[in-house]
């Protein structure tokens, strides 16, 4: 049986009140009275739902966590409609075990794209937050339905057409370089999706005539060399120093061919291996992968694959600022047992890529993939050890990798073989040797300079080594912030970081970060600079 229901933002309490901003950003607190009762507290989320981006029959889920006393009730509904909760379709759901309150969709659709509210209310007030879905669907000649517009590029499409049809008579398209805004239509046409979640845009309406016109014309292209093309990777930094760019398509002509371009240039590249050049193309059946080896900054790019000069794939790839601040190290268990690698960046990133011997790791029983509140820290567990699984572990940030061996140690015993140990971890420290590696603070990272929006969180962070282990304390226009509770200052193996929830005018300034041991001092400093 479908269950609907519909909250709206105006009368979901039939009660006007005081606005409050609550710590966490982007929530809305709504006080019903001018004073509560003593040990009484409006509706707040500790953790807020995020936005979600997936593909078409996939299971999603949104997560938030409230608190408040009372206790408050937790509804949902959605920007453009109400919900129909139906266990095919959509579902409720609270564990008391977490306080975790849960919005599903077993099988995600395209028509559950759409933008949702998540209300905590109780006596006292009402807090809510919204959350986007976007739903990619399946299928190569699909154009999902978009919603409204936020801003049109001020490129005109039709001369942008233009551009990319003119061709040599060689099959090569003319060689130019893009600016910012052909750059912006490009990467829509082939994975607008995951551009306009990525930089937050969501009322894109207006941007739909101008984008479907462009598909269409490109699609009529294609099929003139191309009967079938699916599975579009965009680049993917592997283990090995280099990245790819996968796609699977039929062509009409197995001669026809094919171009790779970055930022509007013909890169050239290499179909043997062993060549000795930086692009290769790789093709095995339908399937063409091509690699782009040692990486560096500078192959930060657009980089576009044409057949006939006709445009059928582009993918941005971007290079974070990261490194390693500490790699990960080599890793001995007994068979049975569970192993532990871990990371520290020079900078924070949601995630990074963990390749087994090779092989693209990803969160499932035998793998748990950990990271730190500071996104600094980065872990991976290997469960239950067996030899097969022994070899060579990898981590990749951004362009930067680091490997180190994993080594599962037989058991001997007959009457133990086989047989799981008792749940615990075992870290094998390299031993100690007699010498002195004593020496005075240095920075192997500085500070660097920032600017930040008034309202937006400020993250910034710096790596020092010394032994004995550096005090190190944080100043602002010369007065220490160690004790100051509205910046949270951590020190991690090293990388020191500072956060400010929200950047204020009186927020700018100097920093710096002062390192002392009994053998020196050093110092890193940075400004702030903080818009309207």
């Amino acid at each position: 049986m479908l269950k609907k229901t519909k909250v709206d933002d105006e009368t979901a309490t039939g009660q006007a009140g005081i606005k409050k901003k609550s710590k966490v950003p982007g929530v809305m607190i709504t006080q019903f009275m001018e004073e509560l009762p003593e040990g009484k507290t409006t509706p707040d989320f500790t953790r807020k739902p995020i936005a979600l981006t997936i593909q078409e029959g996939k299971f999603a889920y949104f997560k938030a966590i409230v608190v408040g006393d009372p206790t408050p009730t937790v509804t949902w509904s959605r920007a453009n409609g109400e919900i129909i909760f139906h266990t095919d379709v959509c579902q409720q759901k609270y564990d008391p075990t977490s306080n975790e309150h849960t919005l599903e969709f077993p099988k995600v659709a395209p028509e559950d794209a759409d933008t949702y509210k998540c209300y905590a209310t109780n006596e006292y007030g009402r807090a809510v937050c919204t959350v986007i879905l976007n739903v990619i669907e399946v299928g190569f000649s699909k154009t999902k339905e978009l919603q409204k517009i936020q801003g049109e590029a001020s490129l005109d499409a039709t001369e942008f057409r233009k551009r990319l049809k003119t061709r040599n008579p060689d099959g090569t398209r003319e060689e130019k370089t893009m600016d910012a805004n052909e750059k912006v239509w490009e990467i829509l046409l082939s994975d607008y999706e995951r551009i306009c979640a990525e930089y937050g845009i969501t009322d894109f309406r207006g941007m739909l005539k101008k984008l479907t016109e462009m598909k269409k014309e490109r699609e009529e292209e294609i099929a003139q060399f191309i009967s079938h093309i699916r599975t579009l990777k965009p680049v993917e930094v592997k283990d090995d120093d280099c990245a790819t760019i996968e796609l699977d398509m039929d062509l009409l002509d197995s001669g026809s061919k094919i171009f790779l371009y970055k930022d509007g240039v013909m890169v050239p590249f290499s179909k043997e291996e062993g060549e000795g050049m930086k692009h290769n193309l790789k093709q095995v059946g339908k399937k063409y992968v091509f690699t782009i080896k040692n990486l560096s900054k500078d192959d930060a790019g657009l980089y576009s694959v044409d057949v006939e000069g006709v445009n059928v794939f582009s993918t941005d790839f971007k290079v974070p600022e990261v490194d390693f601040a500490v790699k990960i190290q080599e890793v001995k268990a007994e068979e049975r047992e569970d192993a532990l690698f871990q990371c520290v960046l020079t900078a924070p990133m949601n995630e990074i890529n963990w390749y087994g011997k090779s092989a693209l790791l990803t969160n499932n029983e035998k793998h748990e993939i950990i990271v730190s509140e500071d996104k600094l820290i980065h872990k991976l567990i290997v469960r239950d050890c067996l030899p097969l699984d022994g070899g060579i572990y990898a981590a990749v940030a951004g362009i930067k990798s680091c490997n180190a061996w994993l080594v599962v140690e037989v058991e001997k015993d007959p009457a133990k073989k086989g047989k799981k140990k008792e749940e615990k971890f075992t870290v094998k420290m390299p031993e100690s040797k007699a010498c002195d590696l004593q020496c005075p603070p240095k920075f192997l990272v500085p500070l660097k300079m920032h600017t930040a929006p008034q309202g937006y969180e400020c993250y910034m962070s710096c790596a020092v080594k010394g032994d004995p282990t550096p005090h190190v304390t944080w100043l602002r226009n010369n007065i220490s912030l160690n004790t100051n509770t509205n910046y949270f200052i951590s020190n991690t193996c090293g990388v020191c970081s500072m956060l400010i929830l929200r950047v204020g005018t009186k927020d700018t300034g100097e920093y710096k970060i002062v390192a002392e041991n009994a053998l020196g001092r050093a110092e890193s400093s940075t400004k702030l600079t903080v818009r309207e």
